[in-house]
This record gives C-alpha cells, sequence and structure tokens, in this order.
C-alpha cells in the first residue's frame, strides 16, 4: 500500500509539475524556498477546494453560488448544474465542499451554503448532497441533509465547514450569525459543532439526544464564527478554529458534549473596542479554555494536517489560512501541544480562505478575492 500511494503521488506531482511550472514564483520559509504556482486564475471569491479522484482535477466552490471543476491543466469549467439557490449577501454564498469518502462508489457531493428564510431578509447554514455526473457536468438529486434553525444571519457568521471523522460521521461548523448567545441556546443550531450521519439523520450516541428542548444534532456548543475543521490523522480527533471578535481567533480540539466558551469567555473585544458584554473573561467556570488562542486576530480560515510523505519537514504540522493577515500559518506541535508557528506567503498580499493537502502531497490554497487564485504550494527540497 505504502509503494503504491508513493508511486501515485510521484505520477500525479510529475505531470502537474510539467502543466503549472511556466507560472511559478518563489517565496521564503524557514525549510527553504517554496514554489508556489498558480493552478487557475479568475475565480469570484473561491471558498473551498476538494479533489477529484484519478487526476480528473479539482471541485472549487465560488461564493457567488457557482461550483466549478478546475481541469488537471487549470481551466475553468462553466459552473456546474443542479447547484442549490444560495443567499450570497455579505458573508454568505456557497461555502464548504467535500467528497463523500465513498466517492468513487456513490459519487457523492457534499456542499455547505447560506439559505435564505421566509421574507429572504435573514439566513442560516445548511448542508445538502448530489450526486457528480460522470462528466462532471452537474449534480443530481440534490437534497438538502441539515438546517441551522431559526434562520438569524443578516449576512455574517456562517461558519460552515464539513469534515468526516474515521467512523463516517460528518461533523458541520455553524456560526452563531453574529448573535452572541445564541451560541449558548441550546435548543439553536447557532454556534454549534454538529455531528450527523452522511444522509443527516442524528446518531443515537450524540450527546444530547432525548433531552427536552434540546436540539439533538449538537456535537459540541459556544462557538463564534468557525472557519476551519479537519480530523487529525494521528490521533483521530476533530480539530476546529474560529474567528475570535477583535482578537482572540483560536484553535479548539473538539469533545463530545463540551462547551467552548463564546461568548461567555473570550481573549477578545468588540470591534468598537468595548468590552464582550456576555464575558466574564479569558475563561469561564465550565468552559473549555482554546487550546490555542492569538491574541491579536489572524482571521483564520480553512485547516489542514499534513500527513505526505513527500515533504518530511511538514510531517505532522497545521497549516491554516489567514484573511486579516493575508498568510498562511505552519504550526508546529509537541504532541498536541502548539511549539512553533511560521507566517508564510506574505507576498502574495492575498486574503488565504482555503488550504487543503492534495493526494500529491502538496498544498492547494485559495485566495478570496474578486478575481481569486488556486495555488499548490510545495517545498523545494536538496
Amino acid at each position: 500500500m505504502f509503494i503504491r500511494k508513493t508511486l501515485l503521488a510521484v505520477m500525479c506531482a510529475t505531470t502537474l509539475t510539467s502543466v503549472y511550472a511556466a507560472d511559478s514564483q518563489q517565496f521564503p520559509s524557514e525549510q527553504g524556498s517554496l514554489s508556489v504556482t498558480a493552478v487557475a486564475k479568475g475565480l469570484d471569491h473561491p471558498w473551498a477546494v476538494a479533489f477529484l479522484p484519478d487526476q480528473q482535477g479539482f471541485l472549487v466552490t465560488e461564493r457567488p453560488g457557482h461550483l466549478r471543476v478546475v481541469s488537471p491543466d487549470g481551466k475553468l469549467s462553466a459552473p456546474l448544474s443542479g447547484v442549490p439557490e444560495v443567499w450570497a449577501k455579505g458573508q454568505g454564498g456557497l461555502l464548504d465542499v467535500v467528497l463523500s469518502p465513498d466517492f468513487k462508489e456513490d459519487r457523492t457531493v457534499y456542499l455547505s451554503y447560506a439559505e435564505g428564510g421566509g421574507e429572504g431578509a435573514t439566513a442560516g447554514t445548511v448542508v445538502g448532497r448530489g450526486r457528480l455526473a460522470a462528466d462532471l457536468s452537474g449534480l443530481s438529486d440534490f437534497k438538502v441533509i441539515l438546517r441551522q434553525e431559526p434562520k438569524l444571519s443578516t449576512g455574517n457568521h456562517f461558519g460552515s465547514r464539513l469534515a468526516f471523522d474515521q467512523n463516517g460521521y460528518l461533523f458541520v461548523t455553524l456560526g452563531e450569525n453574529n448573535d452572541r448567545p445564541t451560541a449558548q441556546d441550546l435548543d439553536k443550531l447557532q454556534g454549534k459543532v454538529v455531528r450527523i450521519y452522511p444522509d443527516g439523520r442524528v446518531p443515537d450516541d450524540n450527546p444530547f439526544v432525548g433531552q427536552p428542548g434540546v436540539r439533538p444534532e449538537i456535537w459540541s456548543y459556544g462557538q463564534r464564527n468557525p472557519q476551519g475543521l479537519a480530523l487529525n490523522p494521528w490521533s483521530g480527533t476533530i480539530w476546529e478554529n474560529e474567528h475570535g471578535p477583535r482578537g482572540g481567533d483560536e484553535i479548539n480540539i473538539i469533545e463530545r458534549g463540551k462547551n467552548y466558551g463564546w461568548p461567555l469567555a473570550t481573549h477578545g473585544i468588540n470591534y468598537s473596542l468595548t468590552p464582550i458584554p456576555e464575558a466574564k473573561g479569558k475563561t469561564a467556570q465550565g468552559t473549555v479554555a482554546p487550546h490555542h488562542v492569538w491574541e491579536k486576530s489572524p482571521g483564520i480560515s480553512g485547516m489542514a494536517f499534513y500527513d505526505s510523505d513527500r515533504f518530511k519537514a511538514w510531517q505532522h504540522n497545521v497549516f491554516i489560512g489567514a484573511l486579516a493577515s493575508q498568510e498562511l500559518i505552519r504550526l508546529q506541535f509537541d504532541g498536541d501541544k502548539v511549539i512553533h508557528e511560521e507566517r508564510l506567503l506574505g507576498g502574495l498580499k492575498a486574503r488565504i480562505r482555503d488550504v487543503r493537502q492534495g493526494p500529491d502531497g502538496y498544498l492547494y490554497v485559495l485566495t478570496d478575492e474578486d478575481s481569486g487564485v488556486l495555488y499548490r504550494v510545495g517545498l523545494n527540497q536538496d
């Protein structure tokens, strides 16, 4: 298995290198220079990327509501058919995309997006799934499997990352819609991480199943605007990152039934420089302190654990996109403890929305711009 995986990575990387070499830039890093190549340009505020098998290219969401295929040679498809209508206002729109763990058999694609309410003035996060056509032209049989209720957002804090764990459960991050107290309300899906089966059913062992007035989908609560979610491949745990207010961006290791504090505990303040009214301090009784926190917010979004053999210097590192500081953040660990941080790709001067490890062992990042770019990032090695 190891030999086959390694050969596949080498073959894939060789093919892509020949395609992208003409549009490469070099950037410094502590471990050597980075080769950064533009795979595709002209994307309209891209939000997430997923990798199609067998070198068929990439699926990329654009926040205004389009799902596109980027071919291996960087060409953009027309918008795919069968994608639901989205509420594309403020931070809302078409958001995350992941493939089913059994995609080669079922061709199922999962999307998260903002959906408007009856009058269209407010919106909430929705997750649905459809089947990708063999010719990559569109989705069929799209069905909603989760709705954030009530719909409270006027354009902010949709959260909306998706990740499968090792047992096939689907985890979804849901922002608190900029309505702080709802993150503590267990009868609402604002400010929560939920855990469901791939078809939307609720597992019987979720922590609040059977409790009156409590949403059974909830796995954890007290989240603000979680825009990063990933499975730690070494421990099997689910990690999340989220925006603080003015200061206090954080990483959490998500545990069953735990309260992660917002807005009772925060390292940040309001953008108006006033305190968060509900906050009791940086910690609060009965809540879990952040696993890692930034007192000055980078504006974090997207998260990828690096577990490829291609770039050994990156093994057991985590990469996180940063919107406000316009960087890619690399974290090193001793066990689960963060022991070192490096800021990368500042020279791009672009908001990094998503970062994923590709099947070829390279990193792929998306820039959230009017004319966004999908980049491939590699480490030059002797």
